[in-house]
């Protein structure tokens, strides 16, 4: 009974095992997954979010379809609660903020739930490759 209150009181994980969107939760899996597309031609689209941010689960099921959609880029999602020193080498002043790498350089940036511009950055940077 008390598993079943706590499914009640705590909500379920973010991350669901049919995503496209990598969940990076440590430091030492950021490295990983960065050094692994430092110097590569894929787009990397990088979602700065937080679990208490509105416009962040809003956004997320956007997000999750573009990740779909866009197989040709990699897509990752960072906490900035969990990972503040990461969200800290990427300027990060406000949520959701998504930043698109390239080549292990920030091409471009998206400040704010606005799937439309997002959409058409990652259409721009994918067709650059």
């Amino acid at each position: 009974m008390g598993s079943f209150l706590s499914s009640l009181v705590t909500p379920p994980p973010l991350d669901d095992g049919d995503s496209a969107v990598v969940a990076v939760h440590s430091k030492a899996a950021w490295d990983q997954q960065f050094e692994a597309h430092r110097n590569a031609a894929k787009l990397m689209v990088i979602d700065f979010s937080a679990s208490w941010c509105g416009p962040c689960r809003f956004i997320e099921p956007a997000f999750k379809e573009m990740a779909s959609r866009f197989t040709d880029a990699v897509f990752v999602k960072i906490d900035v609660d969990e990972l503040g020193e990461v969200a800290k080498t990427f300027r990060v002043e406000a949520m959701p903020t998504f930043v698109l790498v390239k080549g292990g350089q920030e091409v471009s940036r998206v400040v704010g739930a606005k799937k439309d511009e997002l959409d058409r950055k990652i259409k721009t940077f994918i067709a650059s490759c």
